[in-house]
């Protein structure tokens, strides 16, 4: 496929870029922060993103949702990206849905409905360390009657506190590092024995530390099968991997874009700074990477959409090369700006600072170049 949009995408971004930039513009997260915010985004925003379709973007017209593909998620990650909009847009509409897609059954018919029409918040309890990997899950679920008991922590939830349901991925089988003998869980807000502890990540997102103390749920909660969690995992992290990737090159973009109108406007020596030869080389080779990398994103949603089998291996290439993209044009942004760069009062800043935060969502650049290699047999 050709790596550009087609008339009905290009349709949808010129939707979602004013959309995203009239209601959510970077002022709007620094509103959220300042005023100490406890939910992490504003939920009337997210009930405008269901009228607007996007909530359910991903969710299948029998379930009320829109039925479009990974390509038509991205579009609309890069206008948050670049708009630094606190949503629950990535971990609901496109990681939970792909889990929930994946697996069917009762959990799906329950959930798709409900995060198509705004009237509910996923949240993924898949991390157990600081560093990314779902495999080495060890929080326990024990059989208990009908059902199971949940015991043990899960880290850095996105939104974890405010979630109407959390995706748990826990062992039912196997040891710390097995695929197999995990299971997929969706566990209601408000069960007993769930806690979560916010904690206000460097973008300003609240990110929760959860426990499991003897949550017991029914079996009607496993998504998919015991034992085999994993067939649902791996599309949930394939599409947050590029997804994230895709929220990342708007914030790159962002960024980008807020240095080259920065070039144009600032004098040093009686000369606009973006005449400078060294400085003009250097927004060159940041707009050839940012290419590059947008590249990237869309063949792995491509390869997403048409359940390819080249898909896992370019998700990887996709999240390595948006994470080293982006943390270039952030920093070349603050650099570039000079002393400004560098306050809280210049949104530079923040594009450098929400980077630092989706690159270590699902996997950092070193993770995913580690993966690419042993993808290719190294």
């Amino acid at each position: 496929m050709p790596l550009y949009h087609n008339e009905e995408q290009a349709m949808l971004r010129d939707s979602a870029a004013p959309f995203i930039a009239d209601n959510a513009p970077v002022s709007h997260l620094r509103s959220l922060r300042d005023s100490g915010d406890a939910t992490g985004f504003s939920r009337d925003l997210w009930k405008e993103f269901a009228e607007m379709g996007f909530a359910g973007i991903l969710v299948g017209e029998d379930h009320g949702g829109m039925g479009l593909g990974h390509v038509e998620a991205g579009i609309v990650l890069e206008e948050i990206g670049r708009n630094l909009t606190p949503s629950p847009f990535l971990s609901t509409s496109v990681a939970a849905v792909s889990a929930l897609k994946a697996a069917g059954g009762a959990q799906a018919a329950e959930w798709l409905p409900r995060i198509a029409t705004g009237d509910a918040i996923v949240a993924l309890a898949i991390d157990e360390k600081p560093r990314h990997g779902p495999e080495g899950s060890v929080l326990a679920a024990t059989r208990a009657g009908n059902g199971f008991k949940l015991n043990g922590q899960k880290c850095f939830v996105l939104s974890g506190h405010v979630a109407d349901m959390l995706l748990v991925l826990a062992r039912t089988g196997g040891s710390a590092g097995d695929k197999d003998g995990l299971t997929l869980f969706a566990v209601p807000q408000g069960a007993a024995g769930l806690s979560a502890d916010p904690r206000r990540l460097v973008d300003a997102t609240l990110a929760s530390h959860v426990r499991f103390d003897d949550v017991t749920v029914d079996a009607d909660a496993v998504v998919g099968e015991v034992d085999a969690g994993w067939d649902a995992v791996k599309p949930l992290l394939a599409a947050a991997r590029t997804g994230a990737a895709a929220e990342m090159v708007g914030v790159g973009q962002g960024a980008m874009d807020m240095t080259m109108d920065y070039l144009k406007q600032r004098k040093q020596f009686g000369r606009l700074i973006g005449e400078f030869q060294a400085l003009q080389h250097r927004a060159a080779h940041l707009y050839s990477e940012m290419e590059i990398a947008r590249a990237s994103v869309l063949k792995a949603q491509q390869l997403l959409d048409e359940g390819d089998a080249g898909a896992e291996l370019m998700v990887s290439v996709a999240k390595a090369k948006a994470g080293r993209a982006t943390n270039l044009a952030v920093r070349e942004g603050v650099q570039m700006h000079g002393g400004i760069g560098m306050t809280d009062e210049y949104d530079i800043g923040l594009y450098m600072k929400r980077d630092r935060a989706l690159a270590e969502f699902m996997g950092d650049v070193h993770y995913h170049i580690d993966r690419v290699a042993r993808l290719n047999g190294y």
